[in-house]
């Protein structure tokens, strides 16, 4: 693996600013879900692709489709969404209950994607015309990342300047890679196959999977970005590729050492709308034993948007333990959003 410049690490708060749920209406949203009503053999409320994905889940195990279990297990997640930080906790609370996880899974896919196709991103790919509108997102960190990338990078420089970056993003949304591809073909005016070669260069880690490759990824299980579920079979297959906590950080169905090898030995580390909670920190957080480790390297930049000045001395003082860098080389600011940052550290992001 190549030495990277910089690491950065996307949180939810980012998706934000092109119009995907986080936070509270994230889960607002799933437990929706599994609202269910039915009005004698009539489905009202609540998901009807999770009823059928479940369906053609039982009927895969040989039986017929009794979901009732299934369905007692998303009225779990319901109630308890006021509750929890998010649904990713809890359903690693509960990992035993394989009913609540593959619910879970189900109403992540569900709901992410029906956010990808109401943000600033979505566009109609299935006319050739249409196109990503830039101008709709010029004022979000997408734009500024761009810059920071491509600002004076001439077409044969574009390998050599996405090698020195690596994402490592716990958004379940296609968003960097779908914005990436189509801001590089429309700034180098190339097709999307030559496109497509660049964007899967860059290493772009999901610790907890995403809602489905795009179609131009290599892969078979994929669904174009925003685009409508065809039915509860598609559901359910695109939820495999969504990980719980336990699932993200086995060194052997993960990519858990590859990030900690970005980290260790990256020279600028950058959260992006993260909101440092504990079981996202313990996924990152380096062993102290590490060959890898170059201590005191790095230097760390980062938005804490919300956060108390107190709760943002403890982060600091956390990411200080957990990535051995110096206090006095780690800048978290909780005034920035994501877009600001670029800009409040324009200068020390450069690669120039």
């Amino acid at each position: 693996m190549s030495e990277k410049k910089i690491v950065f690490i996307v949180g939810a708060g980012a998706s934000k600013e092109i119009g995907l749920p986080t936070g509270n209406k994230l889960k607002e949203t799933i437990a929706k879900c599994f609202d269910i009503d039915y009005e004698f053999d009539n489905q009202k409320n609540g998901s009807k692709l999770i009823v059928q994905a479940l369906e053609s889940h039982y009927l895969q195990q040989g039986n017929r489709p009794i979901i009732e279990p299934y369905l007692q297990a998303g009225l779990k997640i319901r109630d308890a969404m006021p509750q929890e930080i998010s649904i990713d906790n809890f359903i690693d609370k509960n990992s035993e209950d394989k009913k609540i996880e593959l619910c879970g899974k189900l109403a992540i896919v569900h709901s992410i994607i029906d956010a990808e196709r109401n943000s600033k991103l979505y566009f109609d790919s299935s006319n050739c015309e249409n196109k990503l509108n830039l101008s709709d997102i010029e004022d979000t960190w997408y734009m500024n990342f761009w810059k920071l990338l491509f600002g004076n990078c001439k077409k044969k420089d574009i390998s050599t300047r996405l090698k020195k970056i690596a994402l490592i993003v716990f958004n379940y949304d296609r968003c960097i890679e779908h914005f990436l591809l189509n801001s590089l073909m429309n700034n180098y005016k190339i097709q999307v196959e030559e496109a497509a070669k660049y964007v899967n260069e860059i290493e772009i880690y999901h610790p907890y999977g995403k809602v489905g490759n795009l179609p131009w990824q290599v892969s078979n299980q994929s669904i174009k970005y925003g685009d409508k579920l065809k039915n509860g079979k598609q559901l359910r297959e695109l939820s495999k590729q969504i990980k719980t906590f336990t699932e993200g950080t086995n060194p052997n169905s993960s990519d858990i050492k590859n990030i900690h090898d970005n980290i260790s030995k990256a020279d600028k580390i950058v959260f992006l709308g993260f909101a440092y909670h504990p079981l996202n920190m313990k996924l990152l957080s380096l062993e102290e034993k590490s060959e890898n480790i170059n201590k005191g390297s790095s230097v760390c930049f980062g938005t804490a948007k919300g956060k108390s000045d107190n709760d943002t001395k403890s982060i600091i003082s956390e990411l200080n333990k957990s990535y051995y860098t110096r206090t006095n080389k780690i800048f978290i600011d909780n005034k920035l959003e994501c877009a600001d940052l670029f800009y409040e550290y324009e200068r020390s992001l450069s690669f120039d």
